[in-house]
C-alpha cells in the first residue's frame, strides 16, 4: 500500500513521520543501521529531490542512522549500484530507505509517497536499474508525459524544495521521537570514506 502526503499541508511533515515512524518500528528497523540513499543529480531541477534532501539530512548527525548521496556526491544511474554494494558491504544488515524523485498523475505533484519494498530508480524516465530499499519515498515533482527527462528538467524548483523541506523535516522528527539524538551540523566519518571511495 503507498501513502500519499501532501506537501502543501501545514503540519504535512508531521503526517509524514508518524507513519514512516510506525514503519520502522513495525519492521523493528531501529534494530539494525539504518541507510537513508538519497537518489537522483545534482544536474536536473526535477531529479534533485534526493540530493537536496541528503544535503539537508548531512547537516545533522543520528545515532546508527547513516546518510548516503547530497548536491557533492549523488547517488545516480552511474554509481547506484556501486553505493548499493558499498554499504552492504560496510553495516552489518543495513536498512536501507531508498528516496528518489517520481512523476506522477497531475493531482498528485506535490506529494510524498511512503510504501515498503525496493525503489525501482529510474523508472519515470525508462531506465533499467538495480531496485534497493526495505521501504522507498519518493516526491512527485511533476506530471507524467511523453517526454520525461524534459519534464525533469523544467520542474519547478518550489516544487522540489517543498518537497525536501518536508521530507527531511519528517526524517529529523522520526528520529528525534525515538531516541536516536539528533546532533546539528556534524558530517559522519562514514560519509567521507564512501566519498573518497566514490570519486577515486
Amino acid at each position: 500500500m503507498v501513502y500519499y502526503f501532501s506537501s502543501e499541508k501545514h503540519d504535512a511533515h508531521i503526517d509524514f513521520s508518524k507513519k514512516l515512524s510506525s514503519f520502522l518500528n513495525s519492521t523493528d528497523a531501529f534494530s539494525h543501521p539504518i541507510a537513508v540513499m538519497c537518489i537522483g543529480s545534482d544536474r536536473s531541477t526535477g531529479d534533485s529531490l534526493g540530493p537536496l534532501i541528503g544535503y539537508k539530512l548531512s547537516k545533522f548527525a543520528f545515532n546508527n542512522v547513516f546518510i548516503y548521496g547530497s548536491l557533492n556526491n549523488p547517488i545516480n544511474a552511474v554509481n547506484l549500484e556501486f553505493a548499493i554494494t558499498f554499504i552492504k558491504n560496510f553495516h552489518s544488515n543495513p536498512y536501507i530507505i531508498a528516496i528518489d524523485a517520481s512523476l506522477g498523475r497531475n493531482d498528485h505533484v506535490g506529494c510524498i509517497t511512503l510504501a515498503e519494498g525496493p525503489l525501482r530508480p529510474g523508472l519515470g524516465v525508462k531506465k533499467e536499474l538495480p531496485k534497493v530499499g526495505s521501504l522507498h519515498i519518493t516526491g512527485i515533482v511533476n506530471a507524467a508525459g511523453s517526454k520525461e527527462n524534459l519534464l525533469l528538467q523544467t520542474t519547478r524548483l518550489s516544487t522540489v524544495m517543498t518537497l525536501a523541506d518536508v521530507i527531511t523535516a519528517g526524517f529529523v522528527e522520526t528520529f528525534r521521537d525515538n531516541k536516536l539524538n539528533v546532533y546539528p551540523y556534524s558530517q559522519p566519518s562514514h560519509a567521507q570514506l564512501y566519498q573518497q571511495l566514490a570519486t577515486s
